[in-house]
């Protein structure tokens, strides 16, 4: 049946955000380029490592089209939905679609605990799978990764050498690496040696990619807004 304006579902207008600015991208393949983040607030995780709780609550609640609006102002190609947990607010999905009607080169920053398979296809998802180490692995919806594709990217963040070869085990037993485009290895900041890291990387012969949180050399490691 064909939806009609009668029958068709109602979609979210208005988004609770907790901040949107342009900065440089510190993480993922996009690394370096100017972009601007659409922090929506909430989350309904709590890894041990995370450097966003003040996302957590606060925020305020604007319309959809003003969120837009203000995202496109700032003038970069480059714009990534993040939180909290953007993908807990349904408005979300209409506005990654309208961002990439006006355009845009438009990234997701997301868990992994939520279902991605109805983000618009032009979106480039950048999904984290969740170590041990932070408390949240037994959240990981594993399904997501068969609704992934090359232009889409797995995070994971290693708290220790127990986290980087339960990675490595993952990795190699469900073939992440022929699913997505990119995999990403990073470190909890100041909690594991870079050096390390591309260490193991290298002897296991990983197909990975290593990485750092670019605007963490930048800023301050706890600096917010940028």
């Amino acid at each position: 049946m064909r939806l009609t304006s009668e029958t068709e579902p109602r979609v979210p207008d208005t988004l609770v955000v907790h901040e949107i600015y342009a900065s440089i991208q510190g993480e993922s393949s996009w690394a370096g380029i100017p972009c601007t983040f659409v922090r929506l607030t909430g989350c309904n995780l709590r890894c041990s490592w995370c450097d966003t709780t003040h996302a957590f609550k606060g925020g305020t609640r604007l319309a959809r089209k003003e969120v837009l609006a203000r995202a496109l102002a700032t003038g970069t190609q480059l714009v990534e939905l993040t939180g909290g947990e953007p993908l807990l607010q349904p408005g979300a999905l209409p506005l990654m679609r309208e961002l990439a009607d006006a355009g845009r080169t438009v990234l997701l920053e997301t868990s992994g605990e939520r279902d991605v398979s109805a983000v618009d296809p032009r979106v480039h998802r950048i999904v984290d799978l969740k170590a041990p180490a932070s408390g949240e692995h037994l959240r990981n919806r594993w399904s997501n990764l068969e609704h992934l594709g090359p232009r889409d990217e797995i995070k994971i963040v290693l708290a220790s050498r127990a986290d980087y070869e339960w990675a490595r085990d993952v990795l190699r037993e469900r073939r992440v690496a022929e699913r997505v485009g990119h995999v990403l290895l990073s470190c909890v900041f100041g909690a594991v040696a870079p050096r390390d890291v591309v260490a193991w990387m290298l002897e296991d012969r990983l197909p990975a990619r290593f990485q750092l949180q670019m605007h963490k050399h930048v800023w301050p490691a706890d600096a917010t807004g940028v």
